[in-house]
């Protein structure tokens, strides 16, 4: 192979494991700051590590950056729920990175800069493991506070934030016209456990940790509610300022304590890279001992001219840095593996441990993530193990400490059965979870199963959305979808079944009236007769979006027709697999999701009562148009601006062409709105005609 050759298919892999790296960052991004409280998959450390990853690839391969990447925004967009604020001065994340980097690179800036500073002191503070939150004062009264949202845009919280005691109202005489002042909004752990106790009095569930309880409390919609709950403020920045107020960092936090803030009382000042170290070790030493929660170290330049000069780089301050901690760990033993059954199904194999403290928490429990992990660190029911606090967040089983292994241990056999209903579990080829296949029957996936079943693509039904869908759940009104169509019959008045039970008439409950419960009444009849492509889709097959419900409704016409195949095609020598597996962008993987979705009785058993109250309605192939573009091939790519590219993609589809999904050399069209990516590149390589959106929409209404 020739040397272009080698450098274009390593640039090839590359841009494939960016554009992987980046989808998910973004992921993990949306679980931990788009959620009240925080909803991580995984953790800190392993996070830390695409994205150090990501940071690299997109220094080797500049070509492929990009301003949207994770690399170069903040956090996560603000909640629907809460108005936006524009912060004035972004409120930038720090990079992850050692005092002894940091003060490299600063003399490294400095000497390019030929400046004169020599001494280069430095502010170290503990991270606080809280939520950002930024208060502006303006004529020394505080007027708004917002969360850190993406770092450019957060949520206005400023009611919340007035209940917070050690937040001041008023700002002395001497402080700037206009100052922001930002800080980490927390709950202590003593308060933490206070309110855990409360919580489980009242039967609330619990958050998870300190972290999740102050982004809870403080991203309540009901501003009542956060004044309830015992959060605090530590200060330690600033944003827009109509007036310096200070020359050095350590001077600014003295005078944010004069002006009433509490600033933390372990920030030092620091003057060698040796202090600097010996500090790191003496936290690290002491975070259990603390009554707040903190992760690491962050470090700045003491000097306010210095850090101007030095200024910043993509999202990063050049002039600060943020060491985590690396996990404290703990032995203790393994007393039995059980198995959790997820919301999407997944059966993940859970750690029984013998109670051990770390970092001021029992760990009990911890998540052993699926059987490849179980069989390759060889993990058995009698072992003493290593067990850390992954981030400081996430309990996690290292290894196995085999010289106190028992002599009667024997390896753990992972159920072929689902515990939650005694569905079979499946494991795909190439994938490392095994799954309950009783999508529709088993307890543990009922909830979200039923959400997807009546959400907007699939039943929609009006005034049964989420909140509604848990409400009847949780009565166990709603456990199963035929229970939708059962509602009018149980909860309309009088009805022998409420004779029978402890239920009264809808229109009696709290929150509810006759009209309100005629008009739920009314959207599910309107719901009894529903289209074969919809129908599918409700059913949330694994694999089975929206694209590919139409594709088998295309294929199968009818319901009964459908059903019937899907049964027949379970045998894979089956004259039906080979026609399953033949319709294009379905494929293996897909076919052996909807097979297993048939080969479960339990499955065929709600189907068979949804018959009974459903009419689903044949499917209707759309009457194409003659148009420019019958039975061209298009594909669509980057974000369009007239329309989303799903409404785009229908209306293709209306006016006769074929939509694809990746461009081949038989596309005729590229659609590429901003910020492409690779597909235009492919594109013009295969030299297909690319078009931008306005050149398409003066395609599609040529006469």
């Amino acid at each position: 192979m020739q040397l272009s050759q080698q450098n274009e298919l390593d640039k090839n892999i590359a841009e494939l494991r960016i554009n992987q790296l980046r989808q998910l960052i973004t992921h993990h991004n949306r679980l931990y700051y788009g959620h009240t409280p925080p909803q991580p998959e995984i953790e800190d450390f392993e996070y830390d590590e695409l994205f150090k990853e990501l940071q690299e690839l997109e220094t080797m391969f500049p070509e492929f950056q990009t301003p949207k990447s994770p690399t170069q925004t903040v956090g996560w967009q603000p909640s629907e729920g809460f108005k936006k604020v524009i912060h004035s001065v972004p409120m930038l994340s720090i990079e992850n990175k050692s005092a002894a980097k940091l003060i490299t690179e600063v003399r490294g800036i400095i000497k390019e800069l030929k400046d004169e500073s020599k001494d280069i002191d430095i502010v170290a503070e503990p991270k606080i493991d809280g939520l950002s939150c930024s208060i502006r004062y303006e004529k020394h009264q505080m007027v708004r506070a917002a969360t850190r949202g993406d770092g450019f845009e957060g949520e206005d919280v400023t009611e919340n934030v007035r209940s917070i005691p050690e937040v001041p109202k008023t700002l002395p005489s001497d402080a700037p016209e206009i100052v922001e002042i930002r800080g980490e909004v927390y709950m202590s752990n003593s308060d933490f456990k206070q309110f855990v106790l409360r919580q489980n009095e009242i039967g609330a569930s619990p958050p998870q940790n300190p972290r999740n309880a102050a982004a809870g409390s403080l991203r309540q919609l009901d501003a009542t509610v956060t004044a309830s709950r015992p959060l605090r403020f530590f200060a330690y920045a600033w944003g827009e300022l109509s007036s310096p107020f200070a020359e050095s960092q350590w001077d600014a936090l003295h005078t944010l304590r004069r002006w009433g803030f509490k600033v933390c009382d372990k920030i030092r000042l620091m003057h060698s890279l040796d202090e600097l170290n010996a500090y790191f070790e003496e936290m690290q030493e002491c975070r259990e001992d603390l009554d707040f929660t903190i992760d690491g170290i962050v470090y700045k330049l003491n000097s306010l001219s210095l850090q101007d000069r030095v200024r910043q780089i993509g999202r990063a301050p050049r002039w600060a840095a943020a060491q985590k901690f690396p996990p404290v760990k703990r032995e203790t033993v393994l007393l039995k593996i059980s198995i959790s059954v997820g919301r999407t199904g997944a059966l993940t194999p859970v750690a029984e441990l013998e109670p051990v403290r770390l970092l001021g928490t029992t760990v009990s429990n911890a998540t052993l993530h699926n059987q490849d992990e179980v069989e390759c660190k060889d993990f058995r029911i009698g072992d003493t193990v290593i067990v850390q606090r992954a981030g400081d967040v996430i309990p996690q089983v290292v290894s196995v400490v085999i010289n106190k292994r028992p002599p009667d241990c024997s390896p753990f056999v992972f159920p072929s059965f689902c515990p939650a209903c005694g569905s079979k579990a499946v494991r795909e080829p190439r994938e490392a979870v095994w799954k309950c296949t009783g999508g529709l029957t088993c307890p543990a996936q009922a909830l979200e199963r039923l959400k997807h079943f009546v959400s907007r693509d699939a039943f929609n039904i009006e005034g049964l959305g989420e909140k509604n869908i848990e409400l009847f759940y949780d009565k166990g009104l709603i456990t199963s979808p035929v229970d939708i169509f059962l509602l009018e019959e149980r909860l309309s008045p009088p009805t022998l079944w409420q004779q029978l039970t402890s239920y009264i008439p809808l229109q009696e409950w709290d929150g509810w009236g006759e009209l309100s419960a005629n008009n739920l009444f009314k959207a599910v009849r309107a719901r009894k007769m529903i289209p074969l492509d919809r129908f599918i889709y409700s059913l949330g097959i694994p694999q089975v979006g929206e694209i590919t419900a139409k594709l088998l409704a295309h294929n199968y016409i009818s319901f009964d027709n459908w059903q019937d195949t899907m049964c027949r095609a379970v045998a894979k020598d089956s004259e039906q697999y080979q026609q399953l597996i033949s319709i294009s962008g379905v494929g293996t993987v897909v076919a052996d999701e909807i097979l297993s979705f048939f080969a479960e009785g339990h499955n065929l058993q709600v189907l068979n009562s949804l018959r009974q109250h459903l009419t689903v309605e044949d499917y209707s192939k759309p009457v194409m148009m003659t148009s420019t573009i019958s039975g061209k091939i298009v594909v669509f790519t980057g974000e369009l601006e007239k329309r989303s590219r799903k409404e785009a993609k229908i209306e293709a589809e209306k006016l006769g062409a074929k939509v694809a999904s990746d461009v081949s050399a038989k596309t005729d069209y590229l659609v590429a709105g901003a910020d492409p990516g690779s597909k235009l590149r492919k594109a013009e390589a295969l030299e297909v005609t690319v078009l931008s959106e306005i050149e398409w929409e003066r395609l599609i209404n040529e006469k």
